[in-house]
Formats: structure tokens, sequence, C-alpha cells
């Protein structure tokens, strides 16, 4: 880290109110075998502002009712709430319309839904889907399982040693063969931020669709699906401080109509009978059964949270926060950094030299630091570096500076344990 770097990063520091927000976070406020917690597994799944409690626990107590069928005041309420919190995603991600956004349980099922029903049918034995190196297996496996189904053949962008994908292949791996290219927009296992709009870009000008793994990125940074021109863009709920078990796809309205069902059930028709079933319109075609409500209000309670904050300026906080411990962590004798790409977002991987990362997670633990020990769910990189797993920090901005050395601290035990 450069001075002038490492000056920014103390000025964002000192200038985020911190202490306001950690209120906010109620499960920070406790002890975990006798220490303050410090809670760094945010890319696995963040925590939940009292205010994104209280919409959902508000939502139980007062409107609890099925959406869309009742005409009695609760199911109202609970309609309202619901679309409303379709509403909020939409203007969160600048996408042109409500019909747009499809609530799934989350970024996996929303790659699912894209595999089934809009590449499936169109793929033959031949055909090529491209995905990176770099993806989370929720970005590998749905394709593989296509492939499997239809002949098409998995294409993969390769990576560097740095953590970043090398291009020097990528147009080459594009080619009238390739039905969709799907990326992550932020690795969960490196942190690294890829360059998504110029591969979007370069795919569309060969006509070529593009879907975007967003799980990783829309906690850390503003996105706009039309800047970037995608056709679809993923992102679970629980990754940015909302509950669990809540998603939502972006799709452009015109290959979302041309789609068909990839479930059925209630909500996703008009009409039925035993001879045909009408489809009902978007989005509520690809809604099959009982939603996730509360999922939704709280997942919309998210996105007030974090608007009220300013993304831009939590993004920097956090990019300050990584900065800091990048720096502090790269001068500790025997700590390998795993993924030193230029461009990244809150998380930093690591290893500590003859500590399995296993025994790093559980005397982390002890000294109430809570991190991600293992492969992250993404096997290929860590096969890429031949280590079976690493020690995983990921940061949010209600992680503080004190964190970080509470961070380095562990380490020094955990050397001290093992030396």
């Amino acid at each position: 880290m450069t001075q002038s770097t490492y000056n920014l990063a103390e000025s964002m520091l000192t200038d985020f109110d911190i202490a306001a927000i950690r209120r906010d976070f109620p499960i920070l406020n406790q002890q975990v075998n006798g220490h303050s917690l410090v809670y760094l597994d945010n890319a696995a799944s963040s925590q939940k502002p009292v205010q994104v409690i209280e919409a959902v626990d508000q939502y139980y107590r007062l409107d609890n009712a099925n959406v869309h069928r009742g005409v009695h005041r609760l199911s109202q309420r609970a309609t309202d709430a619901y679309e409303g919190a379709r509403s909020k995603v939409r203007g969160f991600l600048n996408a042109s319309s409500d019909k747009e956004i499809i609530f799934v349980r989350g970024a996996t099922e929303a790659i699912n839904l894209v595999a089934q029903s809009f590449v499936r049918p169109q793929l033959q034995a031949g055909d090529e889907i491209l995905i990176s190196y770099l993806e989370h297996h929720a970005n590998i496996v749905p394709w593989q399982m296509v492939c499997e189904q239809t002949g098409a053949k998995l294409k993969v962008i390769p990576m560097t040693e740095s953590g970043e994908l090398d291009l020097s292949e990528f147009d080459a791996l594009l080619t009238n063969k390739t039905k969709i290219m799907a990326v992550g927009q932020v690795s969960n296992a490196l942190g690294t931020v890829n360059p998504v709009k110029q591969m979007t870009q370069k795919a569309k000008a060969k006509g070529i669709p593009v879907l975007i793994d967003g799980a990783q990125a829309v906690p850390h940074m503003q996105v706009d699906v039309q800047e970037l021109d995608c056709d679809f863009y993923v992102f679970s709920g629980h990754k940015m401080y909302a509950p669990t078990g809540i998603g939502a796809l972006y799709g452009k309205q015109a290959l979302l109509e041309a789609m068909p069902p990839w479930q059925g059930g209630g909500d996703m028709i008009l009409s039925v009978s035993f001879e045909h079933t009408e489809y009902n319109s978007l989005p509520y075609k690809f809604e099959a059964g009982t939603p996730h409500i509360a999922g939704a209000v709280g997942l919309g309670a998210a996105i007030d949270y974090m608007q009220s904050i300013g993304v831009d300026k939590l993004a920097a906080y956090e990019h300050a926060l990584l900065e800091l411990a990048t720096d502090k962590l790269s001068a500790i004798e025997g700590i390998r950094i795993i993924g030193t790409a230029e461009h990244k977002a809150s998380v930093l991987s690591f290893m500590i030299e003859d500590v399995h990362p296993h025994d790093v997670g559980t005397i982390f633990d002890q000294e109430g630091v809570a991190i991600r020990a293992g492969h992250h769910c993404a096997q290929p990189v860590m096969q890429y570096y031949g280590i079976a797993a690493t020690a995983r920090a990921s940061f949010a901005f209600y992680n503080t500076e004190q964190e970080v050395d509470a961070l380095v601290k562990a380490i020094h035990t955990t050397q001290e344990l093992f030396a």
C-alpha cells in the first residue's frame, strides 16, 4: 500500500460513523469464548440490521397473509409489501421494469432457472457454454448438468497466478457455438473484481447472451444492469443483509417473455383445465407457489438500509478496510495471501505456513474471530493453486480497524501454538 493510499484508508476509517452502524447489528454485541465477537465471514452470509429484523417481524405480527389472491385487508397489505420490495430491487439494479425482477431463493436457483428455461431448450450437441475458472460451484454445476442433458460442451476462461482472469484467450473462446456466457462479477474465493462490462460488450458484439452472478458484488458496489447490458443478473439476499432464502433474477423482459416456465403451480397461471393451462404474465410466470413473502419484505428493507448509508460510501469504507488488512497481513512472516488481483472487493484469502486452514479456523474461533476455512465452493480455484483450502476473512461495512487488529492477533496466536 502506498503512503497516499494508506492515508486515504485512514481517512475513510476515521470518517465513517462505524459506532452508529454497529448499533444497528445486535448480533455483533456478544462474547464468543470469552472474547468480543469479530465476524469476518461476510462472504458466506452477512449479519442483519435491526431495520431488516423489525421489517420481517412487523410483517409476521401485522400483515401475515398470502399475496395476490385475497381481497381481505391483510392480503392486500402483504401484496403491497411484496410488490413494493420488487420495485425496490428494480431500482437497486436500475432495471427497466418490475416485470424484469423475479423473486427466487437465491443466486443458485436463479442460475438453474436460466439454465433450464432459457439455455437448455436451444442447445444441441456440440454447442458451448462459457464460464470462468473463478466461478462458485453454483455457476459451474448447473451448466454441467445442462451439458450432460444436451451434449453441449463447457468451456472455461483461464486464470492467472494473481487470481485474475486470463483474457488472452477470451476472444477465441467466443464462437458461433457459444450459447451463453455466465461469469461472476466478484470471486467469492479471492475477491477478484472481474471486468464484466468489457467482457459483456465483447460477447454481445457476437450475439452471445450474458448472465452475471452478482452474489458477491451487490453487497459491495453499485450495480446498473442497463449499463452492464447483461441479459441476466442474479444475486442472493443473505449476502447483502437480508434474510436467507430470498434473492432475485433480473432478466431482460423480451427474453423472459419468450422463456417457458421452470416450475408449475399456483400463481404462475391464468387458467387451468385438464386440457390446457394458460400461463400468467411476467413476473409471476416464474414464481410458482406461495413465495417467501417475509424474505422479500426483508430484502426490500435491506436495500433501504444500504441506500440510506450510500452504496458508494460503504464500498469505499470496505475497500479501505481491505487495503489495511492486506497491508498488515503482508507484513507477517509465514503468511501467503491467495489472490492478489489489482481490483478486489471484501475478501482476503490466506494461508499460515505449516497450519491447515481448518485448524486456523478452529483456533480463530477460540479467539472470538469468525472466518471461513475451506474451498469456499470454488474447488477449481483451489486446484489451480495446488491447495485444498484457504482461510478467508471477508469484510462488511460494520467491521472495524480494531477487528483487523484482532485478525492479526489471532494469526500470531496460531503461529505461536504451531511453533
